[in-house]
């Protein structure tokens, strides 16, 4: 039986079609997958912290599985389930897609242009991570723990200059999320309280 927030978030998640984003000249593609799961009568979402890597402009952030499309993808659905396996070793298809939500693209001018789409799925509860030579750390957050008013933080970024700039961040068990992580799952936090999901019954 699919758990009644499993059910609220497809069901909010289906009643509004995303905004994809449209077709510019030499705007990359990428993909990204949220993957739920219900384990102790908790929603978990998987978080990952990527390893240092020189000329990635995400090295060394907490993320979400994913990455560019590539020609052999049928579509960026099937990017994200790609990404998902080489990076955690989780395979999307032992569980379900729910839904996407809207596509974003980096606000930096530093980062190349690219335009990343968020698949949400559902995942069995005993599915563990397995993370590749990309991912240093591959964790579990209960989406509640998310949503709680303490959880909200900041991140503050040095620039060259000597300046310093401070980003709307996540505390994820002691990790920081910010930047189009953090704006990703503001959204998915939003869609998921409004669905009902923290109060099934209603």
């Amino acid at each position: 039986m699919t758990d009644a927030r499993i059910a609220a978030l497809e069901a909010a998640l289906a009643s509004r079609p995303p905004l994809r984003a449209p077709d510019a000249p030499g705007q990359a593609r990428a993909a990204v997958a949220l993957l739920l799961r219900v384990r102790e009568g908790r929603v978990e979402l998987l978080l990952i912290h990527r390893a240092e890597r020189e000329g990635d402009p995400w090295s060394g952030h907490m993320a979400l599985p994913g990455g560019r499309w590539q020609r052999d993808d049928a579509d960026l659905v099937a990017t994200a389930a790609r990404e998902t396996r080489e990076e955690v070793g989780i395979d999307v298809a032992s569980g379900r897609l729910l839904g996407e939500l809207d596509a974003l693209a980096p606000r930096s001018a530093r980062i190349p242009s690219i335009a990343v789409s968020p698949f949400v799925f559902h995942v069995p509860a005993g599915v563990e991570p397995k993370p590749n030579h990309e991912v240093q750390l591959a964790l579990w957050i209960a989406v509640e723990d998310l949503l709680r008013p303490d959880a909200v933080t900041e991140y503050l970024h040095d620039l060259a200059d000597g300046n310093t700039l401070a980003f709307p961040a996540f505390d994820a068990q002691g990790y920081v999320v910010w930047g189009m992580t953090h704006r990703i799952l503001t959204g998915f936090l939003e869609m998921y309280a409004q669905s009902g999901a923290l109060d099934p019954a209603k």
